[in-house]
This record gives C-alpha cells, structure tokens and sequence, in this order.
C-alpha cells in the first residue's frame, strides 16, 4: 500500500543489486523515483518495470559519478526539469579486493573517487535545499567494514568508514533542520558485487549461507530505518553482533583478529 504522502527520491547505482532493491522499495510506497547509473539501458528497463508494477512516475538520469563534476551536473539537469529531491539514496559504490600493493594505483584512486568523493558530492548538492525546504531523508550506503580494518578491503574499508564518520557528523549536523541522514552497513550480501570478489577469491563463494545476507531484506531494513530517522542500521543479527564487538575491541586486538582471519582467506 502506497504511503499518503508522496516524495521524490533519487537513488544512485540503482541498475542493480542494493540499489535495485531500494528502487522496488520507495516505488511499492509510492514514491516518484530518479534512477542514477553509467548504464542507462539497465536504468530503462528498470523504469517500465517499476511504472508498470507499482504506477509511479520514474526518471532515468544516467551518469558516471566518479567523473568530479558529476553531481553538479545532475543537479543542474533535474533542477532545469523542475524536479525536486525529497529523499536521496547514495548507494553507487565500487569493491575490490586484493592486497593493496597488488593493485593499480589508479584503482586506489577510482574507488576513493566514487565512494568518497563522488557521495560528498552529492550531499553538497542535494542537502542544501533539504534543508531549505525544512524535510529530507538520505541513505548513505556503507558495509559493516566501516567498523574494523580489512587487509585485503583496505582501500574500500576505508571509503566506508568515511561513509559512516561523515553520516554520524551530519546526523548532529542536521538535529532540528528537518532532514535526517541514515548509514545502512550491511555484510557480504549476495550481489553482482560479491559475484565479482568471488571470481577473485574463490573462498568468498564458499562462505556459509547465514554470513551471505538477501539484497531484498538489506533494502527493505534500510528502508525502514531511512523512514525511521535512524542514524545507523546494521542488518542481521551476526552483522550487528560483529559490528558491537568491533566498536568494543582495542583497536590492537581487532588488527590482529583481521589480519589473521585475511591470511586464511
């Protein structure tokens, strides 16, 4: 059943998994929708499925938001189309795994311009008129790697636990303003992304199913708790027990569990 009352929400990296998910789970309540990706045929095809099922209106905005003038741009093309956004999802986010001094440098680069640079981005242009306007709700897509070091996820740990800082910093921010700011952290969740990592380890597919969460339960629990006002939501129960052990453990300690439970992998 859709909600009463009707808002916009832009949700980015939406051609698939999480960000798939979340799209299903703003149209089911009614909510207009402005899908963000590099590929506009999957955005598409996504669009008629949504309008189809659940009757609402969705717009397709196509773009690479690891370019730096990206959300200026996408900014400046809905406000031309008179398209406010009530509600953003920053969900676009790039993994790789391996051990850093494998890698390319300019892979570093490519996931800090993604995941740091290019959700700060949109803040920075949609926070603002939230905040004028005196309502808004954003999802900030994190991991539960945000919590702890990860040898082999060094680089994307530590764009997610930017993710988390800067969500935390903001909730205070924003206390009073009418816009409230959630970090979702999931685990490993069965996604194109965790399709990808396995090629690279083949130990990630052999993982047991309870430690591999459903996309469509992640979505909907961060749904809930965007709607909610929360500031973080860990899902599933072995997640969030992790996460508080985490947060408890001397940071010492956590290094050495990490490292130790990564050279096994």
């Amino acid at each position: 059943m859709a909600t009463t009352t009707a808002h916009t929400a832009l949700i980015t990296g939406a051609s698939s998994g999480i960000g798939e998910a979340l799209a299903h789970c703003f149209a089911a309540d009614g909510h207009a929708l402005v899908l963000v990706a590099r590929s506009a045929g999957k955005l598409k095809a996504l669009a008629a499925e949504l309008e189809a099922a659940y009757g609402v209106k969705v717009i397709v905005q196509p773009a690479d938001l690891s370019e730096p003038d990206a959300p200026r741009l996408l900014a400046a093309a809905l406000k031309r189309k008179r398209i406010a956004v009530d509600m953003l999802v920053n969900n676009a986010g790039v993994l790789e795994q391996g051990a850093f001094t494998d890698m390319r440098p300019q892979r570093h680069q490519e996931l800090i311009a993604l995941n740091v640079a290019g959700l700060t981005g949109m803040l920075a242009q949609f926070l603002p008129p939230m905040q004028q306007r005196g309502f808004g709700r954003v999802l900030n897509v994190a991991s539960i790697a945000a919590f702890q070091p990860v040898p082999t996820l060094a680089t994307y740990a530590a764009t997610k636990a930017y993710v988390l800082s800067l969500t935390e910093s903001l909730a205070e921010e924003l206390k009073g303003t009418g816009v409230t700011i959630t970090a979702l952290c999931p685990g490993i969740t069965a996604t194109g992304m965790l399709e990808t990592a396995a090629a690279a380890n083949d130990q990630l597919g052999r993982l047991p199913g309870f430690l591999v969460g459903d996309v469509n339960e992640v979505a909907a629990a961060g749904y809930k708790a965007l709607m909610r006002g929360e500031v973080i939501r860990v899902p599933g129960v072995a997640n969030l027990a992790a996460t508080l052990a985490a947060r408890a453990t001397p940071k010492w300690l956590l290094r050495r569990v990490a490292g130790t439970v990564t050279r096994k992998l």
